[in-house]
Formats: C-alpha cells, sequence, structure tokens
C-alpha cells in the first residue's frame, strides 16, 4: 500500500534519476540504439520497445544483445549518440522548479543514472545545472550500476549524513525502485508507466507521482 502524500518527510538527501525522471532524450537513446542493431544485423526496435527494455547500463545491456560482438556494437551505438544527445535533451514539467526548491532547502542533491556517466555529465553542464548536484554517478563510475547499491554509496560518500538521515531516491522504472531499497533510501516512483506489476510488488515505492511537478507541489507542502 502507497503512503499518502501528507506522509512524506524532509528529506537530507535526494538521488535522482537522469531520463525520464528530469530529463527527455530518448530520441538520441532510439536513434543510437536502432544505428547500432541494424549495423550489427539486428531488427530495430519501436521508441515504445527502446522505452521498455533500455534501462539496464549500456555495458551491461549490450553483451545480452549482441553476445561476443558487443564491444562492437557499444562502440557504434556511442559513436551515434554522440552527434544527438545533446540536442535532442527536454527538461521534463517541474524539473528545474523541484530541484531549485531542494536547493533553497539546503538537500544534498545528486544523480544516479545508468547512462554512461562521461555523456551523463555533458547533458547536465548543457542544461547548466553541474553545480546544483554534489555528486554526478552514471554507468561505469561505481563498481557495479544500478540496480546495485553501490552507484548510491558513491554518490553519498562526502554527503555527511548518519543512520538517521532520510534520503530519498527519485526515478521511473522499476530498476530505480529495486536501487532505492536495497540501498535503503525512500524509493518515489515518477510516472511509471512502464514499471511491470511484479516490481511494483517486490520494490514498493513510497509514493507515486505523475511528474516532477506534481512531486513539487507536495514538497511545497511538506512541514
Amino acid at each position: 500500500m502507497l503512503l499518502q502524500e501528507s506522509d512524506l518527510c524532509a528529506p537530507d538527501a535526494v538521488i535522482f534519476d537522469w531520463d525520464s525522471t528530469l530529463v527527455d532524450n530518448w530520441g538520441a537513446i532510439h536513434i543510437a540504439l536502432n544505428v547500432a542493431l541494424k549495423q550489427m544485423g539486428h531488427k530495430t526496435w519501436t521508441e515504445c520497445e527502446t522505452r521498455q527494455r533500455a534501462n539496464s547500463s549500456a555495458k551491461d545491456a549490450f553483451p545480452r544483445l549482441f553476445a561476443e560482438h558487443s564491444d562492437e556494437a557499444l562502440q557504434i551505438f556511442y559513436q551515434a549518440f554522440d552527434r544527438f544527445h545533446l540536442d535532442s535533451l527536454k527538461v521534463l514539467e517541474g524539473s528545474k522548479d523541484l530541484i531549485e526548491w531542494f536547493l533553497k532547502n539546503n538537500v544534498y542533491l545528486s544523480i544516479v543514472s545508468n547512462k554512461n556517466g562521461i555523456h551523463l555529465r555533458k547533458e547536465v553542464s548543457k542544461l547548466g545545472w553541474s553545480n546544483c548536484f554534489q555528486s554526478i554517478v552514471g554507468a561505469g563510475d561505481a563498481v557495479e550500476d544500478k540496480p546495485s547499491p553501490e552507484p548510491v554509496k558513491l554518490a553519498l560518500k562526502n554527503a555527511g549524513l548518519d543512520a538517521k538521515s532520510k534520503v530519498w531516491f527519485v526515478g521511473d522504472t522499476g530498476l530505480d525502485l529495486q536501487c532505492a531499497v536495497l540501498s535503503n533510501c525512500v524509493p518515489i516512483l515518477i510516472g511509471g508507466q512502464n514499471v511491470e506489476k511484479s516490481d511494483l510488488e517486490m520494490w514498493p515505492p513510497h509514493s507515486v507521482f505523475q511528474s516532477c511537478e506534481k512531486l513539487y507541489q507536495a514538497c511545497r507542502n511538506i512541514s
């Protein structure tokens, strides 16, 4: 059973997922993935299929997709992604207001994403948000990627938190919920239309919000 918005307690730190949580850059991911699939002789995906399937980091997912040719496919993917990802980046509704609210209230902010760390930091910089986050952790930065708790440990390494500190993990996928629970964070689900029922049952979110705008409105009511 999900807790009500009134049960939200002000956090000491918030970890955000990136894609489909704060921003939309699925266009670039979809194009680059299909370039790799086509050149490697695979059937291309629809954008809906890309959104549903592309949750793991590329370095974890590509060996399953391309077997012994994963390194070659990964190189093709990143070459294509480099060409498109900064120009197709879109900020989702309420993201900027939510970030600014947390900063105003002295909340430690971090990003933990399964997007390659180099590309992730370029996108954050493109939006002028680099100084908003005390840590930005992407795929390959920690010893393991989400859903492992290792990237969360890295993100919070210098946060100065203790056992009583409240840490939210805000994301849009079952992978984010799993990572939040395994990391002892409060799981906050944004949207979640593609989250499987089994993930919701195994890794139940504390609260679900349609968008960052809705979460921002709820945060303004936290005492």
